[in-house]
This record gives structure tokens, C-alpha cells and sequence, in this order.
């Protein structure tokens, strides 16, 4: 199977500061020249990064922990010491970080993509500078460096698009993708040879509409069953849903039940997105009756019938896609 890498558990330590100096200035001609050793530096901090060229988490498979520099110590003659280098890592855009052990989002970049910084470096001590007074004019006392921070994090990959597809194996999901966008998905008569999901990008006139290709659904998929059930959560963000129905096979009728029911089960706000039906493979004989069946069956639903082998419903249904990801196509 492929190797999708859509989550990873992580280390992240940011840096510890460096310690102050206890120093004394010693010069010709000045006898008591006072305390001079310098701060120590700050350590750096773990930050998080969105780039948009990422796809995957398959960066963060092999390498398990990030480590920000520590601060350097003080030095005599007043030398701060420098401050240590951020660790710096780079997320896919619909990035979450969850506390690895409770769940808990710590941070969600599906709205903001600003720079995150999780762990703040620790600040760097005192030198023996600072502690001159009137009373004290020899202080040997300087102060350590604060520790860092270390914490154990899941990092989780939850794909953002407009329109998600969702059907059965084999119902035509990845010819449509190819059909309608620039990506090229594995396509093959046999079920499952999606195993990872695909984003293409649909283009009409100035607007572009991300389109996203999961692996097949089967009765059962949001308990675990077939491959469906860990890429549901990646249409948890789509503004709309495709339900893709082969007018070929002779549950047609039944198909749209069993996947809608599978997305409540999974989560209810994916069943209330924007979604349509359309029928597939009308080039063939007999889908044409069968698909007016299906929209008979459910007449509050937008029903349409497309074959990506002929063309036919291909423009109607781009003009649909435009439609549901618009602000015209908001629910009332």
C-alpha cells in the first residue's frame, strides 16, 4: 500500500538559556575594576511553519525529535552570549497539533497560516554585572540559564478542499478527478486502487476549486471497515460533497442511503454540508432510466447524471461545483 503520511507523534524541546558569568575586569593600572561577566543567551524557540509546496507529513516520519539551540554563556569583559537558533518546522496547509496524550487541539492552522511558536526558549542568566551595589561592589554571585521546554506532540494532516468526493469503490471518483483537473490519480477496473487521497484543481473562468478524491467507501467504513475510515476526517473541511452513484451496479438505489448514513455515524456535520448526487457512467445502456429512478426516489436532493468516458454532464456538473462552493450556494 502507499504510504500516505498523514500524522506523526513528535518530540520538540526548545532551547535552554545559556548561564550569566562571574567575571572581574582585569586591566593594567585598574586594581579593582569591578564585576564584568555577561548574560547568557536566550535559548531558541520551536516554531511551526506552513508551506504550501507540503503535501504530507512524510517529513516528520523518520525523525522523531526537534531540538532548538541552547544560549550561549556570558562572557568576561560584559560578552552577552548569543542567543540560540529557533528550530523551525515546516507543516502542509490543514495542519492540527494535538497534545499527544488527552487529543486536545493546541493549535489549528486551517484558518490562520501565520508562524506558530509553540515552546518558548529559556531566557539566558545573569552575569555578575548586575549585581554590583554600593554595599556589594565585588558580586560573584551570576545566575543559570532557564531550562527549555520538552513536550511529546501529535502533529495530524486533515486535507482542505471545496469539493469532496464520496462513493464506492470503483464508482468513477478518480476518472472524474482526471477528467476535471490537472491531477492524474491511479485509475484501473478494480476496486480500491485509490489507497491515498488526491487533490486536483478545477479552473473555470477566475476561479479555482479544489477537488479531493478518498479512497472508497463500503458499508461499515466509519467502524473501521475498508480503507475509508481514516481518510473520512479529510473531508471534515470541505465546504461541499459529491456523492458519486454507479448507475451500473444493481444497489444504485440503495447507495446514497448507506453513504450518508456512514458520514453521520462518523461525525453529523458532514452529513449537513452542501452536497449533490450524480449518477455516473451514463454512456451506458439502461443507466438512463435507472438514473431517473434515483431522482425520483429523492426530489429534495439535486440529482444529475454524467459519463466521463462520453462527456456527457461533464460542463453541467463543473458549473454545479462553482455553485456549491459559492456564497450562492450557502444553505438557508
Amino acid at each position: 500500500m502507499e504510504k500516505f503520511a498523514d500524522e506523526a507523534i513528535i518530540e520538540v524541546s526548545s532551547g535552554s538559556g545559556g548561564n550569566g558569568c562571574a567575571a572581574f575586569r582585569r586591566e593594567k593600572y585598574v586594581p579593582r575594576g569591578g564585576p564584568s561577566g555577561g548574560d547568557g543567551g536566550r535559548g531558541g524557540d520551536v516554531v511551526f511553519t506552513i508551506r504550501r509546496n507540503l503535501r504530507t507529513l512524510a517529513h516528520l516520519r523518520f525523525k522523531y525529535s526537534f531540538k532548538a539551540e541552547n544560549g550561549k554563556d556570558g562572557g568576561n569583559a560584559g560578552r552577552y552570549g548569543h542567543n540560540g537558533a529557533d528550530v523551525v518546522i515546516p507543516l502542509p496547509p490543514g495542519s492540527l497539533i494535538r497534545n499527544a496524550e488527552t487529543g486536545g487541539v493546541i493549535h489549528d492552522f486551517s484558518d490562520n497560516t501565520d508562524d506558530y511558536i509553540f515552546l518558548k526558549g529559556g531566557n539566558g542568566g545573569w552575569g555578575n554585572i548586575h549585581f554590583k551595589s554600593s554595599v556589594n561592589q565585588a558580586p560573584r554571585k551570576a545566575l543559570n540559564g532557564k531550562p527549555g521546554q520538552i513536550e511529546k506532540i501529535k502533529v495530524e494532516l486533515q486535507i482542505m478542499a471545496d469539493i469532496g468526493l464520496v462513493g464506492f469503490p470503483n464508482a468513477g471518483k478518480s476518472s472524474l478527478l482526471d477528467r476535471l483537473t490537472n491531477a492524474r490519480p491511479k485509475i484501473a477496473a478494480y476496486p480500491f486502487t485509490t489507497k491515498i487521497p488526491n487533490l486536483g484543481v478545477l479552473t473555470a473562468g477566475d476561479r479555482d476549486v479544489i477537488i479531493a478524491d478518498i479512497p472508497g467507501l463500503i458499508e461499515g467504513a466509519s467502524g473501521g471497515a475498508g480503507l475509508g475510515f481514516r481518510f473520512l476526517k479529510h473531508i471534515s473541511r470541505t465546504a461541499a460533497l459529491a456523492f458519486l452513484i454507479d448507475l451500473s451496479d444493481d444497489n444504485y438505489l440503495e447507495a446514497f442511503d448507506i453513504l450518508i448514513n456512514e458520514l453521520k455515524t462518523y461525525s453529523e456535520d458532514l452529513a449537513d454540508k452542501r452536497r449533490l448526487i450524480f449518477g455516473t457512467k451514463t454512456d451506458l445502456e439502461g443507466t438512463g432510466e435507472r438514473l431517473a429512478e434515483l431522482a425520483a426516489k429523492y426530489p429534495k436532493e439535486e440529482v444529475m447524471g454524467i459519463s466521463v468516458f462520453s462527456g456527457d454532464g461533464i460542463k453541467e456538473l463543473s458549473q454545479a461545483f462553482l455553485f456549491l462552493t459559492g456564497d450562492e450556494g450557502e444553505k438557508e
